[in-house]
């Protein structure tokens, strides 16, 4: 009797389909990484899901964010990078282990790299990153070579808060087809910072503000225009898309974005850093910058339903999320030939058994590997036999026979 029911529940699985040349890491190690001492995983690319399940607290969500820093920026929990260093037995300043490190060999379409990247101590909130054992000379490096998207429990409510959690999701799907993005990114923050600074204490030095300001221009709309492409492209993915997940359409709200669908990328460039001049004094009292794509915003549509994301129910919302990231995926393996890892955090849970279902029929099929995290093991039942199961407990891990 146990082997008929044996053989009832592997009719219900999902079978792995036959691919080859998988993009996914085939070992991660771990060093003083959050609740993890030490930690080394050796797995299969061919094996594309891997289901992470253990109790809250176990170190999950800590794994998804190691694997998160293979990409460029603070992580999926955009976090200070001295906050998670180990700490010894919840210690904190002298008896702080100072530093951490993750390190993986991925397969990708080009070969096999090995990345490592951590904070060393005496840097900071700054990390270090080396390729194939030679020292990147930026995090963009990191983006040449592999795209990671993700979707966390704090994404739920990405429809119905600010905009700038959407601007960092809008970010990392321009990463995915743009490598240069995070530079781009990275110097007009800078420059926005120190304007800022330079305003709020009075410096006003014109031809200091006007060097800030000629950069603030020039990286703006660059970063406006990548933004404007990435999602008028991603729409077009999304509209034709079949399944259980919704339709979503994608608009992006912004005063430089819509110059640019008026005006040549130079003359927007033009026209902002006008508009940046004659707004000193007021950027000075606001203790900002009232223009620029630091502003803009990402505009999400249930397509059947015609309604705004932020007035769909929560499952919907987060359908709607996986729709998008799934539509990124296909998107960047068309126009790059490298598909994305996902990272999904506690996804099952929130989704009802026919889009649970589906979901696990994607990940399966996808050329890239997933990594999906979840308390209750039985929710991946059908993945038994077509993903690799690993059980986290107490900063720990346990491969788990299935």
């Amino acid at each position: 009797m146990l082997a008929a029911a044996h053989e009832d529940r592997q009719d219900a699985r999902i079978a792995p389909p036959a691919q080859a040349g998988r993009v996914g890491v085939t070992r991660l190690v771990l060093t003083d990484f959050r609740n993890y001492r030490s930690a080394r995983l050796d797995l299969d690319p061919a094996v594309p899901p891997v289901v992470l399940t253990g109790p809250n607290g176990a170190g999950k969500t800590n794994l998804l964010e190691a694997m998160s820093f293979l990409s460029p920026g603070r992580g999926l929990r955009n976090a200070r990078l001295s906050d998670i260093d180990r700490r010894d037995g919840g210690a904190v300043g002298p008896a702080a282990i100072p530093a951490w490190a993750v390190a993986a060999t991925v397969a990708t379409r080009r070969g096999p790299i090995s990345i490592g990247t951590g904070r060393v101590g005496a840097e900071g909130e700054r990390r270090t990153i080396r390729i194939d054992g030679e020292p990147a000379k930026s995090q963009a490096a990191l983006g040449e070579w592999l795209g990671v998207l993700w979707l966390t429990p704090q994404m739920d409510r990405l429809f119905i808060e600010g905009p700038s959690a959407r601007r960092r999701l809008l970010d990392r799907l321009v990463l995915g087809l743009d490598p240069a993005h995070a530079t781009r990114v990275a110097r007009y923050e800078q420059a926005l910072r120190e304007r800022s600074r330079l305003l709020r204490d009075g410096a006003n030095d014109p031809a200091w503000l006007g060097g800030l300001e000629e950069i603030m221009a020039a990286e703006g709309v660059a970063v406006a225009a990548a933004r404007r492409d990435t999602v008028e492209r991603l729409d077009r993915v999304c509209a034709t898309a079949e399944g259980a997940f919704p339709r979503a359409r994608l608009n992006l709200v912004g005063t430089i974005e819509g110059w640019l669908d008026a005006m040549p990328a130079l003359a927007a460039e033009e026209r902002f850093r006008a508009a940046l001049a004659g707004s000193r004094a007021g950027d000075a009292l606001s203790g900002g910058a009232e223009l620029g794509p630091h502003r803009s915003d990402l505009g999400v549509l249930h397509a059947e339903k015609g309604i705004a994301a932020e007035a769909a129910s929560t499952g919907e919302q987060k359908a709607l999320l996986i729709a998008i990231l799934l539509a990124q995926a296909r998107l960047q393996r068309a126009v790059r030939g490298e598909p994305p890892l996902l990272l999904l955090d506690e996804v099952a849970a929130h989704l009802d058994a026919t889009r649970r279902g589906a979901l696990f029929e994607v990940l399966v099929g996808l050329e890239s590997q997933a990594w999906i995290t979840g308390t209750d093991a039985a929710l991946f039942a059908p993945l038994r036999g077509a993903a690799r199961f690993i059980s986290v407990r107490d900063g720990a891990l346990f491969p788990t026979i299935c």
